[in-house]
């Protein structure tokens, strides 16, 4: 269905991985922030989430960054297979 409907699939399989990282590390309920918070609990969470933050815009900035440049994320792939 994707690719009847145009779309790359390298590229959805790229903004996929950063779209779903980005919930794993997404305050409030980020499995990742947990997972910290446990290595380290003499840490408060208040600072894991700061800490987490600009690491969400930077992956916001990528999505949207593929958006706008998809060819960013099939560059490497069309230029290994191109053979």
């Amino acid at each position: 269905p994707l690719r009847a409907a145009g779309f790359d699939l390298i590229w959805f399989g790229v903004i996929m991985m950063v779209v779903m990282e980005m919930g794993l590390i997404h305050p409030p309920v980020g499995l990742n922030i947990f997972v910290i918070k446990n290595i380290a609990p003499d840490i408060p969470l208040k600072d894991v989430i700061w800490g987490v933050l600009p690491f969400v815009g930077l992956m916001i900035f990528a999505v949207v960054l593929l958006c706008v440049f998809p060819g960013i994320a099939t560059a490497l792939p069309n230029w290994v297979y191109a053979g």
